[in-house]
């Protein structure tokens, strides 16, 4: 009972003292609470991170949009109904737990990325059809437009591609430019809608079907901007006899259609340009950090094994360098990497550079020798050519 009894105090302390701490008081001991699973956890994040989960993560989403397609048609999903109910279960369960094990490793910085949150949105759009037909019922009228969101499902591909990341990237990069862009374009068709509603939409013989109000006249003229359809509407004008109507026409798509779509198309170009770039040379980047560190791998391992060489011959007495040469040569593999940066000064250059020393100097001492042999006979040559001049008769 005593035992009991001192719980019940110290766990009342504890809710006292976390009840008046400050809320900035609370969020520096969250900040500094320490987990007690850190290997549990690391191992969690290894596996998120691996190669292997992103390849499930991949297929699961591809698979279930191809799912998707099929359930789209009627006598296909009277069918493998099973099938797709089944498939349902399990693609629910992989997308719950990917989000279970990516809030377990990390509970807070999880809701900074905006990718994570957009899996949330995703997440949650997955239920709500269950929560529709077990509240609403099956012949609820908004169930229909739950199942069409269910289309965002593909959406989760984008954490897992780099270069889509990079795309989104750079069109959020060019929203002010664009809006500046669009809010020009309204400004403009604003002032030809009403220009064509007063020049176009006369109450006795005006187009009222396209110039005959504001919201009328805004829509042909975003038919006219897209060109699109621009010749059947400048047909109806010509037959009512609209004398500026040509003129109008021309000016209205050479500013809204060759500049202003065009200028939207060029920042557009521009800024993915730009960020397709910035990408590779991250990439190119990342390679560069990959071959260092293999190659800064490979040297400490041959660092270790010429030490522990070292260290267990330390006693032995070699007669030459070539013998303790030979003796490592046989300690190495053909499989055994070789790191060619800085390689004047490893011990197989080393080797091989006093080898070829040695055969240079044999070489050389050939070649005196036959330099020796051929200043001889040259020599000899000269001794006798006097000798048979004086042997001639005059």
């Amino acid at each position: 009972m005593s035992q009991g009894s001192s719980c019940q105090n110290h766990l009342k302390i504890v809710l006292s003292s976390l009840l008046d701490a400050k809320p900035a008081d609370c969020c520096v001991r969250c900040r500094n609470f320490k987990r007690k699973d850190d290997e549990f956890r690391a191992f969690v994040k290894k596996f998120i991170m691996s190669r292997l989960f992103q390849l499930v993560m991949i297929s699961s989403i591809s698979l279930n949009a191809f799912f998707m397609v099929m359930w789209t048609s009627y006598n296909l999903r009277y069918r493998l109904f099973k099938l797709l109910e089944m498939s349902e279960i399990i693609f629910v369960s992989i997308y719950s737990s990917e989000f279970v094990m990516k809030v377990y490793v990390d509970p807070l910085g999880y809701w900074k990325n905006g990718y994570n949150v957009l899996d949330v949105i995703i997440i949650l759009l997955i239920f709500i059809p269950y929560i529709l037909r077990k509240i609403k019922g099956k012949h609820y009228r908004y169930l229909h437009f739950a199942d069409g969101m269910q289309s965002l499902r593909i959406l989760k591909l984008i954490p897992y591609s780099r270069g889509i990341r990079r795309l989104i990237t750079a069109l959020g990069q060019t929203v002010y430019t664009v809006a500046s862009v669009l809010i020009l374009l309204f400004i403009l068709m604003y002032i030809f809608a009403i220009l064509g509603f007063c020049l176009f939409g006369v109450p006795d013989r005006g187009d009222h079907e396209n110039w005959g109000n504001l919201a009328a006249a805004f829509f042909t003229l975003f038919s006219l901007a897209t060109v699109d359809g621009w010749t059947d509407l400048q047909q109806q004008l010509d037959k009512r006899e609209f004398v500026v109507s040509r003129a109008f026409t021309i000016i209205f798509i050479l500013l809204a259609s060759f500049i202003f779509l065009s200028m939207l198309v060029g920042v557009m170009i521009i800024h993915t340009e730009d960020s397709i770039k910035k990408f590779e040379r991250e990439l190119m980047h990342e390679h560069h950090t990959t071959l260092m560190e293999e190659k800064q791998a490979i040297l400490r391992r041959q660092q270790e094994e010429v030490s522990r060489l070292m260290q267990s011959q330390k006693h032995v007495d070699y007669k030459s360098f070539d013998e303790l040469m030979e003796k490592f040569k046989r300690t190495l593999r053909h499989r055994d990497p070789m790191v060619l940066e800085d390689f004047g000064t490893s011990l197989p250059f080393i080797n091989v550079y006093f080898a070829t020393l040695d055969n240079q100097d044999a070489t050389m001492y050939k070649l005196q020798e036959l330099y020796y042999e051929t200043a001889h006979v040259l020599g000899l040559l000269l001794e006798d050519l006097p000798q048979k001049k004086e042997g001639q008769p005059l």
